[in-house]
């Protein structure tokens, strides 16, 4: 597993909590709302060690499609929340699409993903 620092590379961009109220039309407390129901993954990034979202997470003005049910089964596997950031994150050369998990999805590939993802509780 990587460490924080290393995760916060991994991902790259990172929304705060207001930004990503501002990027879905949301209010903070809505915002909050989404990483306290675990429909996004957050962790404490930067120097303040603010809470931060994937800015991946966010697809145009709504949540990345498929993202929430994904991050549901990575946590059914019994992922930590960080593991799951990285597993999402973590280039995979046998995927059919070059890039990460995240990559699929923004693909809207999500079927590939989520069996992958639901293979890891075995």
């Amino acid at each position: 597993m990587t460490d924080a620092s290393e995760l916060e590379t991994l991902v790259g961009d990172w929304l705060s909590i207001p930004e990503l109220g501002d990027a879905l039309g949301l209010t903070q407390r809505q915002a909050r709302r989404l990483v306290d129901d675990k429909v996004v993954l957050a962790h404490r990034v930067g120097v303040n060690n603010a809470i931060a979202v994937p800015a991946a997470f966010v697809e145009e003005d709504h949540l990345l499609t498929g993202i929430e049910g994904t991050i549901t089964v990575l946590l059914d596997a019994r992922l930590s929340e960080q593991e799951a950031l990285e597993w999402l994150f973590t280039p995979d050369p046998t995927l059919p699409v070059e890039g990460s998990p995240i990559t699929m999805l923004q693909a809207h590939r999500k079927a590939e993903v989520r069996k992958r993802a639901a293979e890891l509780a075995f």
